[in-house]
């Protein structure tokens, strides 16, 4: 029969002394956070019988926050989004964080800015993704005003805003996809782009750098003047069906905004999208069935779990020490898939 870890066993795990992991299991002084979690993290690790006891008494002790974030439609990439935010938020090792996940019923700047200034009532930090307006930036002021740091996550806001930014590098991604489309379409021709909104600075940057690379190092290469879907799939599946049938020199798609499954659908219900190379955003159950099915060519992709735990660092910290300036942007390495590795 196996051994029960003790006192000396845990204390040599967390390497702390003996009086530490004491004053852990008692209470009898207050240890230091980082400290505190290491003891804990060891006890689970050697299965000090107590873990789940010193777990709950860390996180009662600590102060409770409110992390508030606004999202798009709950699609299948922001409904796991939410989830690894819900995740990050709870994960945080200083506070008992309590997250609020809200989604936005439509890109209206005006419901935006009132279900933002609502959840500012509550929360003390506040991550959105929004398109860029005079009344969101409105809101963020009158957030900041009383206190209340929001930060832009996946999209950028425009300085008026003064929102620090956590996400992809927008350039990047634009003249990745460019790159792609490029080097995988079969001649040289016509590149549809479709986008969301004109509104997301995230879009409007990355269709910039797109056109930007083609210009530069692929000028046999078109680009046509984007499309809008407004995130809407059904949108999505008209216009790519339209793109095909009115440009039959039409060798590439990007896909720079939401609305994905429509162009996925769209492409596969026309015989003459086949060979096309279509570059989109973000991995999901769809977007890697159209890299299996061979519809897509590649999908750029955030890594939400770790753009969720970057955000939370950041709203912990303003919490914590509101009058440093935040570090912006901060940039996560977006994850590039293809055919060959999903």
């Amino acid at each position: 029969m196996s051994r029960r870890p003790t006192i000396a066993d845990l204390a040599r795990a967390a390497g702390v002394s003996v009086a530490t992991v004491d004053r852990v299991l008692n209470a009898r002084h207050r240890v230091r956070g980082p400290t505190a979690e290491r003891v804990i993290g060891a006890a689970e690790a050697i299965g000090y019988h107590a873990a789940a006891l010193l777990r709950t008494r860390l996180h009662t002790d600590l102060p409770e926050r409110t992390f508030a974030f606004l999202l798009q439609r709950p699609d299948a990439f922001y409904a796991q989004f939410g989830a690894d935010l819900a995740a990050a938020t709870r994960a945080l090792s200083r506070v008992r964080g309590k997250p609020v996940v809200d989604f936005a019923p439509d890109l209206s700047p005006a419901v935006v800015a009132e279900r933002l200034l609502r959840l500012g009532e509550s929360a003390q930090a506040i991550a959105i993704v929004s398109v860029d307006h005079p009344r969101i930036s409105d809101a963020i002021a009158a957030l900041r005003a009383r206190g209340v740091p929001t930060f832009a996550i996946l999209t950028e806001l425009g300085a008026e805003a003064a929102a620090p930014y956590i996400g992809r590098d927008n350039r990047k991604e634009g003249r990745t996809a460019a790159w792609l489309i490029a080097k995988a379409a079969k001649r040289p021709g016509k590149v549809g782009i479709i986008v969301g909104s004109h509104r997301f600075l995230c879009q409007e940057i990355a269709e910039i750098s797109f056109r930007a690379y083609l210009r530069e190092n692929a000028p046999e290469f078109t680009p046509l003047e984007p499309v809008v879907n407004l995130e809407d799939p059904r949108i999505a599946y008209a216009a790519t069906q339209d793109m095909i049938a009115t440009h039959r020199d039409l060798v590439g798609l990007y896909i720079c905004g939401g609305g994905t499954e429509g162009v996925i659908a769209g492409a596969r219900d026309d015989l003459d999208a086949r060979g096309l190379a279509i570059v989109c955003n973000e991995l999901t159950p769809k977007s890697r069935a159209g890299l299996i099915d061979g519809v897509l060519t590649a999908v750029i992709s955030t890594p939400t779990a770790l753009l969720a735990e970057r955000a939370l660092a950041a709203m912990a910290g303003a919490i914590a020490a509101p009058q440093e300036t935040v570090h912006s942007p901060v940039f996560v390495p977006f994850e590039l898939y293809l055919p060959t590795n999903v």
